[in-house]
């Protein structure tokens, strides 16, 4: 077989699984977001296509995840094959090396990195901005399209609104009732001939500016029983909706939703030195996860080529438990560069330099024909196992 023959039927055993494995764990990780967002459906009333874009610019941020995993899962997939059918053994019969049959793998590494850099530097940030932007469209708008006149309103915590009227092509309430426990001790009445929301984008907040009317507080901490009533012309009631729509939603953009071009421009305007670490570390952090398809190809050939005898969920176990272990350390260098404990360019390469040392090192030991013993650990447990029960079976 010629070696272009060779590399292509390589290429085709790894890509095919690949791409299958990506739309599935792709749609798996989506299916976890399907609640939350069909619930904007059910009880909200936003139309289906506001929610496929939703689901659009989530899916960038689950394939910087799903594109290494998938690309681990092929090589490990293929490799297993070929040495369950005794096709490695048949090509090393043939004067076939393991590091010739490395090159397609790293050729298409090479590619399933290329893309995880350009949805890691370039198109999550973009994403989860545009995601951002659009659940707090949807909040505001919902806001004032929710609000039916004659009804209590609880949608916003700590707060009951009622109105009497409602303008829907204006979007001005008249006759509004307020239920304001926000400040807890202090609970708040107020009363206004008119009102209307008013939302902005910058900074996920929105406005509820009340016209014409009075607040009324009567204090729990007064020594005396005392009742307060205030006049206004206009009153402005602040509900953060970023707050809202989900727990770590910050004000303002953070470092994760900044371009490459943006976090150079932070990272030369930054007022002082923690600034400037923490802008690195999000730089070294991106650049890093898209190197892990190379790093996963040393380690996924070796063990694909030493995991045949553990079953055929044996590729599948691997992918995810490689995957879990490299995540694993990249959040702990990740951890350790946000504290100061390492710096950033060290803290952030070592899962990529560690998976560099074991993959080379494995790939050296399957390539000079010594097996891992570490895959015969599991049978040798099992088997010891089963001698001690047998033995005490036995036994009178």
């Amino acid at each position: 077989m010629s070696s272009l023959r060779l590399h292509k039927y390589i290429s085709k055993e790894i890509s095919v699984p690949a791409i299958l494995s990506l739309l599935i764990f792709s749609f798996v990780l989506l299916m976890g977001r399907i609640p939350r967002l069909t619930e904007l459906v059910v009880s909200k009333g936003v139309p289906i296509l506001e929610i496929v874009q939703l689901f659009s610019y989530l899916l960038p941020t689950f394939l910087t995840v799903t594109v290494p995993l998938s690309f681990l899962l092929g090589i490990l997939l293929a490799f297993g094959r070929l040495s369950a059918d005794n096709e490695f053994i048949a090509l090393k019969a043939t004067g076939v090396s393991l590091y010739s049959l490395l090159k397609p793998v790293l050729v298409i590494a090479l590619l399933f990195s290329i893309l995880t850099a350009w949805l890691t530097i370039s198109v999550k940030p973009t994403a989860k901005t545009a995601f951002r932007s659009k659940l707090f469209e949807i909040a505001s708008s919902q806001a004032s399209v929710g609000i039916r006149p004659g009804i209590f309103n609880d949608d916003f915590n700590d707060l009951v609104l009622y109105t009497r009227e409602m303008d829907d092509r204006q979007g001005v309430m008249r006759g509004v009732f307020i239920s304001d426990e926000r400040e807890g001790e202090t609970p708040a009445t107020i009363v206004a001939r008119q009102g209307r929301f008013i939302t902005n984008p910058e900074d996920y907040s929105l406005t509820l500016r009340l016209s014409d009317g009075t607040i009324h507080r009567r204090p729990a901490n007064e020594k005396k029983s005392t009742y307060q009533t205030v006049s206004f012309s206009n009153y402005d009631i602040n509900l953060d909706i970023g707050k809202q729509l989900s727990p770590d939603t910050p004000r303002r953009r953070s470092r994760s939703e900044l371009s490459w071009a943006e976090l150079g421009q932070a990272y030369t305007s930054a007022a002082n030195e923690e600034a400037r670490y923490k802008l690195s570390v999000e730089k070294h952090k991106r650049i890093a996860i898209a190197f892990a398809p190379l790093v996963f190809a040393l380690v996924g050939v070796p063990l694909g080529l030493q995991s045949n005898r553990s079953g055929k969920g044996a590729g599948f176990t691997l992918a995810l438990a490689i995957s879990l272990v490299y995540y694993l350390l990249l959040s702990i260098a990740s951890t350790l560069a946000g504290k100061g404990a390492l710096p950033a360019e060290v803290a952030l390469w070592l899962p990529n330099c560690c998976f560099l040392l074991g993959g080379s090192y494995f790939l050296h030991r399957t390539a000079i024909e010594q097996p891992m013993t570490f895959f015969s650990w599991p049978a040798k447990l099992i088997g010891k196992v089963k001698t001690s029960f047998s033995a005490k079976e036995k036994r009178p």
